[in-house]
């Protein structure tokens, strides 16, 4: 590969574009050289703003010579069409949450990425950040001695509340587990291990739903995924995890991330945000708390991990096989609520150490 910065390129200049450009630009091992979008005018507008060279539709990044590293940060439904269009062009990627939108599609991409010698990465790299990261050194450290269970809860009365568009939130591909689900679970693999079978149950309050906000207030539409799922994981290392993933909660309860040793509790930060705090209770009583600033991380963290690894031969700690994991995980979920059974998960994703103390992506790699 080339020497560091890495040559690097979004597709996709919508909402999440203006803070992946913020930080990116603010991270020397990276420069990002080429912004694309099917709305040209758009990704003009942001290329602009963010004194990126070059702009216009998406191929104005996948056909760039000197972009090695294309970030796809297009919709759900075509994250899989534009990473394999990258990898097709010889270019490694960090996707958007989800990897994909089936297992199939997402498998394909991530072998046709690996015969080609390329590397997929895939959001969320919150999971990067020095809160969780504290908090997976702790757990891996001994801190709270042998790893017993999980604990992850995010509830809320749900995005109807709050976004004009929110219809793709309650359609397939949406709901709870799949918009927020990487997030936690993605946590819990990296603190307890691969997961290998889950069970849950779950529905949803109403079966139409009406826009609160915006210029469609009033209007109604359907909801055809489940909305509320109560989930037990189990880890291939011994352990088991609870999950509660919910838009139909009364209560807005989010960020809920434990886990319980044989000796002790480590709370974890919000897995949907970089710093935060990280407390450590034993027997009924608050042992250790420290605050973890974001320290000049965000959002684009996880392709400086990535350059890093490849420059040093080693898989991205968000890689794609690990957002695959969750994937999987993700659709066994979804499958146990409609069959009523346990669902096995036979995707194993490879082991990520954390980040070592310190780790900074505003200090370029020697």
């Amino acid at each position: 590969g080339s020497l560091m910065p890495v040559g690097v390129g979004l597709v996709g200049a919508g909402n999440i574009s203006t803070q992946y450009l913020t930080h990116l630009a603010t991270y020397p091992d990276v420069r990002v050289i080429a912004l694309g979008d099917l709305d040209e005018a758009r990704a003009a507008g942001q290329a602009k703003a963010f004194g990126v060279p070059a702009s216009g539709g998406p191929d104005a990044v996948l056909d760039h010579p000197d972009v090695d590293l294309v970030v796809n940060l297009t919709i759900p439904a075509a994250h899989v069409e534009i990473s394999t269009r990258a990898v097709r062009a010889g270019k490694h990627v960090w996707s958007e949450k989800p990897l994909g939108l089936d297992r199939a599609s997402a498998r394909a991409l991530l072998d046709e990425a690996a015969a080609r010698g390329l590397q997929v990465g895939c959001a969320p790299d919150t999971v990067l950040g020095p809160g969780l990261q504290t908090a997976l050194r702790s757990l891996a450290d001994g801190a709270v001695g042998r790893l017993l269970t999980g604990l992850a809860i995010m509830q809320n009365p749900g995005p109807d509340a709050w976004h004009p568009s929110p219809e793709f939130f309650f359609s397939a591909g949406g709901g709870p587990v799949l918009d927020m689900g990487p997030y936690y679970l993605t946590a819990l693999v990296l603190a307890l291990g691969p997961v290998t079978s889950v069970v849950a149950t779950g529905g949803r309050a109403r079966d139409v739903r009406t826009i609160m906000v915006g210029p469609r207030a009033g209007a109604d539409f359907p909801v055809t995924v489940p909305t509320t799922a109560n989930v037990l994981l189990r880890h291939a290392s011994g352990p088991s995890s609870v999950a509660l993933f919910s838009f139909d909660w009364g209560l807005a309860r989010t960020g809920v991330l434990e886990f319980q040793g044989s000796s002790g509790t480590i709370v974890a930060p919000d897995p949907n945000r970089f710093g935060g705090t990280v407390a450590t209770h034993v027997g009924g009583t608050l042992a250790d708390r420290v605050e973890i600033p974001d320290a000049g991380t965000g959002r684009g963290i996880g392709v400086v991990d990535m350059v890093r690894s490849l420059a040093a031969g080693a898989p991205p700690r968000a890689s794609g096989e690990l957002a695959y994991h969750v994937l999987d995980i993700m659709f066994a979920i979804g499958e146990s609520i409609e069959s009523g059974d346990p669902v096995e998960v036979t995707s194993v994703p490879p082991v990520a150490q954390p980040l070592p103390p310190g780790w900074s992506p505003l200090v370029a790699q020697p």
